[in-house]
């Protein structure tokens, strides 16, 4: 009996990666990464029309790169017959949106709408809808809308609809000429299949929309702007279907392009950290996945739905079907770090790793983890890029205390990890607050792979073992598990997420356990950290955002 394949496709922030696995067991046969040809565009776009503070663009043919290069690599590369690829499924940052033409085009790739950065792909990390945001919230909260506490009490400027005011506010034209706003995810399928199907992924956490009640009320809509009124039986149409779903057929032009045959399965697009939770063998309650990368996405799977400050959201079937998926996060983590090396460190450091023939990052965390806890004297707060749970405030910003003229680099490398950590835990201790149990940690992405530092201090500031998926692309293997599930077991695939994961899904034998003396200590500093979160983010001095107005006041 031949072998049968999915290829799972998992866009980043950066570039696309392809994984073709094997379906029986997971086995990860081969990988290609294809970087974006015009990267994230935050300074000018292409024709070199300047942006403002806080903008993320994209172009969409990057994501189309991705599938013309990385899939008949990975096929090239494994050297398998295509015929036995059965189904494919992608994932994507979001909220990720664009404006289509009334043929589906983004607007953005017409010479007439090229140079106004609104007909371009806003990435998840486009944060100048600030504004947008704050009022909807406002709106929201006169209105006592039922919606707004599943959100945490407050909607992101990284979401659809704050995206989608401010095109309207800041471009009326764009937003007449939209036909359709799309989560890029949707919008890659529909290049694959011709099928306009939104997943309840992206439509749940990032459009407010709900299983029983749907999108918010017309009315709401309307309060915002009358403009606005029918938006959701108008520009955001179609229908939404389930994770696991089968969205349509590859056609001949598409499968053509990717070196696969016309009539494979294709999933219904995901969101790259929800997709990571069943790869990492969770789908069950109480187990928290954290998808560490650039930020840190925290996945939740319960049986009950409440009211949890600051998450994402709390969507039913978002995750797994059959359960409510809760989302929270950090929306700076790695980031942190990259910043650090990349704009702070002194020169002796670079060449002391380049002697040592290791990384930036690897020198300093050697060099971090001859500290103790405390040892450095140094205390953080991880917002260099704003605060997404629980403040969810993107006007927030980073800080650091306790410098002195003996400071060392590691010292505050160290402290920037823990920093990330303290934020985990607060994330924690807001779903225990409501009654929702988080009993075990899993940990999957890039950090978890690397930096075992980073791990350690996790599993002391949290209290708890900390399981590592055994994939080093789980993002990438769960597109794939639900490219076998939209197969179904008629093909060669499975008929749901569980049982995919049952047989595809690993987590490594060695996991981090805290030490208890360390745990000691952090505690201590955590509640330094808390009162400093609270001080800083809760109104007790807004020094942080009077400084970022003073900044767009003189851009």
């Amino acid at each position: 009996m031949h072998a049968k394949y999915a290829i799972g496709i998992d866009y980043g922030t950066e570039s696309g990666r392809a994984l073709l696995v094997d379906i029986a067991d997971g086995t990860e046969i081969a990988t290609h990464v294809t970087p974006y040809p015009h990267g994230v565009m935050d300074v000018k776009l292409p024709d070199g029309t300047a942006l403002g503070p806080d903008w993320a663009l994209q172009h969409p043919d990057d994501y189309m790169e991705v599938l013309r290069c990385s899939v008949p690599e990975v096929l090239r590369a494994a050297g398998i017959n295509p015929d036995d690829v059965i189904g494919i499924g992608i994932d994507f940052t979001a909220c990720t949106m664009m404006p289509l033409d009334e043929q589906g085009k983004p607007l953005c790739l017409s010479p007439e709408w090229s140079g106004n950065p609104h007909s371009w792909v806003k990435l998840w990390k486009h944060h100048a809808a600030q504004v947008e945001a704050s009022r909807l919230n406002e709106i929201a909260m006169e209105r006592e809308e039922t919606f707004l506490p599943r959100y945490g009490g407050k909607l992101s400027s990284e979401w659809m609809i704050a995206k989608v005011w401010q095109i309207l506010n800041e471009a009326p034209e764009i937003y007449e000429q939209t036909d359709l706003f799309m989560e890029a995810a949707d919008w890659v399928v529909m290049q694959m299949t011709g099928s306009l199907i939104r997943n309840s992924c992206t439509a749940g956490y990032k459009a407010v929309w709900h299983k029983e009640q749907g999108y918010p009320s017309n009315d709401f809509f309307a309060a915002l702007d009358p403009r606005l009124e029918s938006l959701t039986e108008t520009k955001l149409r179609g229908h939404i279907a389930a994770l696991g779903s089968k969205a349509g057929e590859l056609n001949a032009a598409m499968a053509e392009a990717m070196g696969l045959r016309p009539g494979i399965a294709v999933a219904v697009g995901n969101v790259d950290a929800h997709a990571a939770v069943p790869a990492a063998g969770v789908v069950t309650p109480g187990k928290l996945v954290m998808a560490m990368g650039t930020s840190i996405c925290h996945l939740l799977l319960s049986d009950k739905e409440v009211n949890v400050e600051g998450m994402c959201g709390v969507v039913e079937d978002g995750i797994v079907a059959g359960y409510y998926g809760y989302e929270a996060g950090q929306s700076a983590v790695g980031d942190i770090f990259a910043w650090y090396v990349d704009e702070a460190v002194p020169q002796y450091v670079q060449h002391s790793a380049q002697e040592e023939g290791v990384s930036v990052h690897q020198w300093l965390e050697s060099k971090a983890a001859e500290y103790r806890p405390g040892e450095t004297g140094l205390l953080a707060l991880d917002w260099w890029n704003g605060n997404r749970s629980v403040l969810v405030d993107a006007d927030l910003s980073g800080l650091l205390v306790g410098f002195t003229l003996q400071t060392k680099p590691e010292e505050i490398y160290r402290a920037l990890l823990e920093s990330t950590a303290f934020g985990t835990r607060r994330i924690i201790e807001a779903f225990h607050l409501n009654g929702v149990e988080v009993k075990e940690l899993y940990a999957c992405g890039g950090l978890p792979q690397r930096n075992r530092l980073l791990m350690q201090i996790y599993a002391d500031v949290t209290g708890r073992e900390i399981k590592i998926a055994d994939s080093t692309q789980t993002a990438a293997l769960g597109a794939a598990m639900f490219g076998s599930v939209a197969a179904g077991s008629g093909a060669g695939g499975y008929d749901s997420i569980v049982e995919a994961a049952q047989n595809m899904a690993r987590v490594r034998e060695e996991t981090f356990n805290p030490i208890p003396e360390h745990a000691a200590v952090y505690e201590e500093l955590y509640q330094a950290y808390l009162r400093l979160h609270d001080y800083f983010g809760r109104g007790g001095n807004d020094v942080m955002k009077t400084l970022k107005a003073m900044k767009r006041s003189t851009e």
